[in-house]
């Protein structure tokens, strides 16, 4: 009983420390609000708006170059990753360096190239249109997601050096990427972004491509047209959220709390996702979207089951 007890009041303690070192309401209604924008920003740069993020992206590279000439301790590299994926490759684009007794940034620039595989089957001239269609749609995509990507590392790097104005100032900041859950039909790349100053925060971003067709995939695109998806992918991260909650006491999520508007209704098409080796899909939440900063970034694998009976042949 007594060992219950304290194993409770260690539970209690942690929570109550926490709850100490927190964000305010009111904070944490902003940063949900500013990762609710993020999000949206996302879905604005795409494919009806690639000629402009191009160009933006081409500005962004000329301010991330300049940026770095102020700084104590810079590296810069070009340098390939050896990690492939079916027609594409991850190279590092730019990478930043800077370290000082108060600052410290490591910002490393993806960028996806695609190989060349245009390559036509003697005799088979439709199969040829068909690659080179792929190849075709490979190459805008990649442009698009490489201009996506210099914009948001270039305001990052651009905020950062903004920044070390304030001498009595602390500042962390990470970028980096990962190839996950690469199949034949799917590459699927994330960016991570991590921001401390004080407290921190980590966002990210997931690329996924559908190597069949050379497009950006959107969630909707894996179900039947008109399906309800939304409800039973909502319904299964809620009930995961409750299993969770009564597996460990440390854990917590924002879908029963006392403050009804912090609670997870639903996912939205903005929502998150990509695709594990499994085929499932696995949505992803950035820190403070659903759950404490303590929670970090989470994940949720839907079941196949959960949604095999809208879900498109094939995808």
């Amino acid at each position: 009983m007594k060992q219950k007890e304290l194993d409770l009041k260690k539970i209690e303690n942690a929570k109550k420390q926490y709850e100490v070192i927190k964000m305010s309401e009111a904070q944490i209604e902003a940063m949900k609000n500013r990762i609710d924008e993020a999000k949206k920003e996302k879905r604005k740069r795409n494919k009806g708006h690639a000629i402009r993020n191009i160009a933006a992206a081409a500005a962004a590279v000329a301010v991330f170059v300049a940026l770095p000439n102020t700084s104590p301790t810079i590296a810069y590299a070009m340098s390939n990753i050896p990690v492939l994926g079916k027609l594409v490759e991850v190279v590092t684009f730019r990478d930043y360096q800077y370290e000082s007794e108060r600052n410290n940034a490591d910002i490393k620039v993806p960028e996806l190239v695609v190989e060349n595989t245009e390559q036509t089957i003697d005799g088979d001239q439709e199969s040829g249109k068909a690659d080179g269609q792929i190849q075709e749609n490979l190459k805008k995509t990649t442009e698009e997601i490489n201009a996506e990507i210099q914009e948001i590392t270039e305001q990052i790097a651009a905020e950062f050096e903004e920044n070390l104005q304030y001498e009595e100032g602390y500042q962390d900041v990470l970028v980096k990427s990962e190839i996950i859950a690469t199949t034949d039909d799917y590459f699927t790349l994330k960016l991570v972004c991590y921001r401390g100053a004080g407290s921190g925060a980590e966002w990210d971003y997931f690329y996924t491509i559908d190597l069949t067709t050379g497009n950006r995939l959107a969630l909707k695109d894996l179900f039947v047209e008109g399906a309800d998806y939304i409800t039973p992918i909502s319904e299964n991260i809620k009930e995961q959220m409750r299993e969770q909650m009564k597996a460990d006491e440390m854990v917590y999520y924002w879908v029963d709390d006392e403050i009804e508007e912090w609670n997870f209704k639903a996912i939205t098409d903005e929502t998150s996702f990509y695709l594990n080796e499994q085929n499932e899909i696995v949505v992803a939440f950035d820190e403070y979207e659903v759950a404490p900063g303590y929670m970090g970034c989470v994940e949720f694998v839907i079941p196949n089951e959960v949604t095999a009976a809208i879900r498109k042949m094939g995808k």
